[in-house]
């Protein structure tokens, strides 16, 4: 496990999601939020995209994108920024992979690996997940990841899950 040094500043790309009632205030609301914490600098935002939900499937369409951000905050710090933005914007806990109002993910913590109870980086799924893999490949195309060695474009390119994903039009944040 290789952990951050101290006061230095890392990339970090935060995946996000909606499929609950006014999606996109939802997720405007969590990236103003993201954005106006001390500690943290917002650099880019992808595109939002409708997407097929994963997992449990008996749910409605979601908006999902990608928010790149750079911090020195220790990433467990960061994990609880995010799931207080989430209580914030009004996110109800159901079940797991179940419909939610906003859901906050780190995906990629700089070269970060790392595996607790609360925490895993870089996302355990995310390199399976097109509805992750779209956003993040047009922000960071070639941004490498850091277990699996290829960049974003290539996993993307050879993720054949039998997801969609819609780019939005005009959806700007």
């Amino acid at each position: 496990m290789l952990l951050p040094t101290a006061n230095a500043m890392y990339a970090v790309y935060i995946g996000f999601g909606s499929n609950i009632g006014d999606r996109l205030t939802y997720i405007q609301n969590a990236i103003h939020a993201l954005s106006e914490t001390e500690g943290i600098t917002l650099r880019k935002i992808s595109s939002i995209y409708q997407t097929d939900p994963v997992g449990y499937e008996s749910q409605a369409q979601f908006l999902n994108g990608v928010a790149a951000i750079e911090t020195s905050l220790p990433a467990l710090t960061l994990l609880q920024i995010l799931k207080d933005i989430e209580t914030e914007v009004g996110r109800q806990h159901r079940i797991r992979w179940g419909p939610r109002e906003i859901d906050l993910d780190i995906l990629i913590y700089g070269d970060l690996c790392l595996r607790t109870e609360k925490l895993v980086i870089p996302h355990p799924e995310m390199h399976l997940r097109r509805f992750v893999l779209a956003p993040l490949a047009e922000i960071a195309p070639d941004l490498v990841h850091p277990v699996l060695k290829e960049t974003i474009q290539t996993l993307l390119a050879r993720l054949d899950d039998g997801t969609s994903v819609l780019r939005k039009a005009g959806c700007v944040l």
